[in-house]
């Protein structure tokens, strides 16, 4: 199969985005002020995944936090349809992949918003499923098969780092772009060989399949993956105490999945749908930073003190841009200013 192309141009990104942004947010609670650059509205985007975000989602937080803002939050099945709708002006906050943010970066148009938090570092949570009845038992006998992962996510990210380790190309599977639940009713047809995904998704793909790989294992060989928490530059300009109460809401999550470790499960079983055993086997399966660790040196920083965090964004897009994923890397000044770190850690007690 010939590589991937690049993707749609930014004007059917915006069309895109204002199309699936006035959908997602049909049905979610709204009210008070909805006009454009309203400083009481916040609009929050966030995966049906095991994280702190569901957290501060079931147990009210940021609404206990802010009195009279009007918190909206809106569902997305991958990092792509988030950056379609931050192009498109309709997100205030949201959780992001690594490898998206860092195609957010790229280009002579970057999508306007910076990376503010660390929900998660992926694990076992995402990884590369091959179907049994194939006989694949390791990446390097994917040669020649159709593989399904969501294109411009962190799967998409680690299943090219996979193939590049196994000494295969992508060009050298047949890459197939889906979504999460178009991918588990792809597999239950038969209709692909493989996939690269994340929970819950992923759980029911094991059922029948042979893990090959996750993205524990290959962060652990240099290429890890974070979820990462992105906040448009129009919110850091008009309501930047806002991003603070965000963020307190955020570290408590993160405090809570080690103390409260069963209040963390009921919260992740009722957002999730699922059961209180198989949320608990789902949250052991990510790695969850404490806030002290998300302001390290190692990975996010704090204001004036950057962490590794920004040299994990900059090796991502320089191996995109290597898989001609993208035109061209990010450079290192686009990069450095990609990130709000103000505050940083003292906005957290």
């Amino acid at each position: 199969m010939s590589r991937v192309p690049h993707g749609p141009s930014r004007r059917l990104l915006l069309a895109g985005a204002l199309a699936a942004a006035s959908a997602a947010v049909t049905g979610c609670s709204s009210g008070g002020d909805d006009s454009s650059g309203g400083a009481k509205r916040l609009r929050i985007g966030y995966f049906a995944f095991p994280s702190g975000d569901l957290i501060v989602k079931h147990g009210k937080l940021l609404e206990k936090a802010l009195p009279g803002y009007t918190i909206t939050w809106i569902k997305f099945d991958s990092g792509a349809s988030v950056n379609q709708a931050f192009i498109g002006k309709s997100l205030d906050i949201a959780a992001l992949g690594s490898s998206p943010f860092a195609r957010g970066l790229s280009g002579s148009s970057p999508i306007p918003y910076k990376v503010a938090w660390i929900l998660d570092v992926a694990g076992d949570n995402e990884a590369l499923v091959a179907r049994k009845s194939t006989g694949v038992f390791d990446v390097a006998g994917l040669r020649g098969r159709t593989v399904a992962t969501p294109f411009a996510s962190t799967s998409h990210y680690s299943l090219l780092a996979a193939l590049d380790t196994a000494g295969l190309k992508a060009s050298d599977v047949k890459l197939v772009d889906l979504q999460p639940q178009a991918i588990l009713a792809a597999w239950q047809r038969g209709d692909i060989d493989a996939a690269y995904v994340w929970l819950p998704t992923l759980d029911e793909l094991r059922k029948t399949g042979r893990q090959l790989t996750s993205s524990k294992r290959i962060g652990a060989e240099g290429k890890p993956t974070l979820d990462l928490a992105v906040v448009s530059d129009d919110l850091i300009a008009r309501d930047p105490k806002a991003i603070d109460a965000w963020r307190k809401a955020e570290a408590e999550a993160l405090r809570l999945l080690k103390s409260d470790p069963d209040g963390a499960v009921k919260a992740v079983s009722a957002e999730l749908g699922i059961s209180a055993a198989d949320a608990k086997a789902q949250l052991a399966q990510g790695v969850f930073l404490t806030p002290e660790q998300v302001t390290s040196a190692d990975w996010l920083g704090t204001d004036g003190d950057p962490g590794k965090l920004r040299s994990y964004v900059s090796d991502t897009a320089a191996f995109l841009a290597g898989q001609k994923q993208i035109d061209a890397a990010p450079s290192a000044d686009a990069v450095r200013e990609a990130f709000y770190l103000k505050g940083l850690p003292d906005v957290l007690k």
